[in-house]
């Protein structure tokens, strides 16, 4: 039933901005509480309690904790689907004298909130909720069951998450929204990602006879040298770029400090552009190796298996799929036209440098995908992170204007 304001206040997108402006404070109080509580990969329950308790107090009309540990908010109860998706766990600060400030004790100043998280995405989260809020104020929402996923374990397998949603709780929306930082851009895709192990066999002996042994740590040095060929003879692409491939991590083993090496490994950071695949990908390391002298290194798509907060383990292959939303899709003219209106200005359209759960919404299966999120990306993972307070407002505006264009409401 629609309150008298609803009934008598017409539908703007000016409205829109007016109160998402007007809620700037709140949601900022609001990101300043999520960066305070600490929710590293797997140990994001406090977060999502806190988040819990703010859906409460707004007035969801639902409200899961799911197996893996994610909470599913909702609002309304149409029969089409749509779900605005931000990951509450982020990673660690690192090196702390490379921080000017305590990275858990939030601050405002200079038109911007401090704090680890405040980009990589708490800041996505915390105004995608208030977007709700927003949504539900207004009445912008009769024809959908609009959902608001704040999910775990991102940061250490992107998707895995949207696995778990759509596969054990059969989630079905026929759109997700990201939160993932753009700079208050619409991202409409980005490159896919593998991690590859490669590994090779040599023979110990004691190191101070190594003619007599096979070191392993010789034969992984020459596949690196070809790995780093197999960089530049990668595929482009004109929206995504270039697929790459880099050494992360070098490994050995051998019986002793003093003895040949008997095994090596390359641990491999795989970025795959438009065309390239898990299939392909393997084929040109297996490639590169033979190269180097070794067509019988082993190479290993590794496997992610790790205890959630809950300490459910839903195993998955460490392959994440390129995927793009095509530019003619009527979910992207909807949303540029829904920014234009809300933020007075023609949105910049383009795609991640990294990698989100959009690899499980739209590269595993299909689901038209796209996102906005407060903050620049190129401040994720950074000492000193820091979020354009106006980016709030700005992202809740965008969020229930979506939302509102999608009903016909605006």
């Amino acid at each position: 039933m629609k309150t008298k304001k609803q009934a008598t206040t017409p539908i703007t997108y000016d409205l829109i901005h007016k109160r998402a402006k007007a809620m700037e404070k709140d949601t900022t109080r609001f990101l300043a509480d999520l960066v305070r509580t600490q929710s590293f990969s797997s140990k994001e329950k406090n977060a999502i309690a806190l988040i819990k308790k703010e859906m409460k107090a707004i007035g969801f009309d639902g409200i899961k904790i799911d197996g893996l540990g994610n909470i599913i908010g909702r609002i309304g109860k149409g029969k089409r689907v749509i779900a605005f998706d931000g990951h509450v766990d982020t990673v660690y600060p690192g090196d702390l004298s490379q921080w000017k400030f305590d990275p858990f004790r939030p601050f405002v100043k200079d038109g911007q909130i401090w704090g680890r998280g405040t980009v990589d995405q708490k800041g996505g989260v915390a105004t995608m909720i208030h977007a709700g809020k927003l949504i539900k104020e207004l009445g912008l929402n009769d024809q959908f069951t609009v959902l608001f996923t704040a999910t775990v374990m991102e940061e250490d397998c992107d998707g895995l998450c949207w696995q778990y949603l759509l596969n054990v709780e059969k989630l079905k929306p026929e759109l997700v929204v990201i939160t993932e930082p753009t700079n208050m851009n619409i991202y409409r895709g980005h490159r896919g990602r593998m991690e590859i192990r490669v590994e090779v066999k040599g023979k110990s002996c004691h190191g101070s006879a190594p003619e007599r042994g096979d070191n392993a740590i010789y034969k992984i040095a020459r596949i690196a040298l070809e790995i780093e060929k197999l960089n530049q003879r990668l595929k482009d692409d004109p929206f995504l770029g270039k697929g790459t491939v880099t050494i992360s991590e070098v490994t050995s083993n051998s019986p002793s400090q003093c003895a040949v090496a008997d095994g090596a490994s390359l641990h491999l950071d795989r970025r795959l552009t438009f065309g390239e695949t898990k299939e392909s990908a393997v084929a040109e390391v297996q490639d590169a190796a033979a190269r180097a002298g070794y067509p019988d290194a082993k190479v290993i798509v590794l496997t992610y298996e790790v205890a959630a907060y809950t300490g459910k383990v839903y195993p998955t292959e460490k392959y994440y799929p390129t995927w793009v939303l095509d530019e003619s899709s009527p979910y992207l003219k909807n949303a540029v036209a829904a920014y234009a209106g809300v933020l007075g200005k023609a949105p910049l359209v383009d795609k991640w440098t990294f990698s989100t759960n959009g690899i499980a919404t739209a590269g595993m299966n299909g689901i038209p995908t796209f996102g906005l999120g407060p903050g620049n990306e190129v401040f994720a993972h950074a000492a000193n992170e820091a979020c354009p307070i106006e980016h709030l407002s700005g992202a809740v505006a965008f969020y229930a204007a979506l939302v509102a264009k999608l009903n016909g409401k605006v």
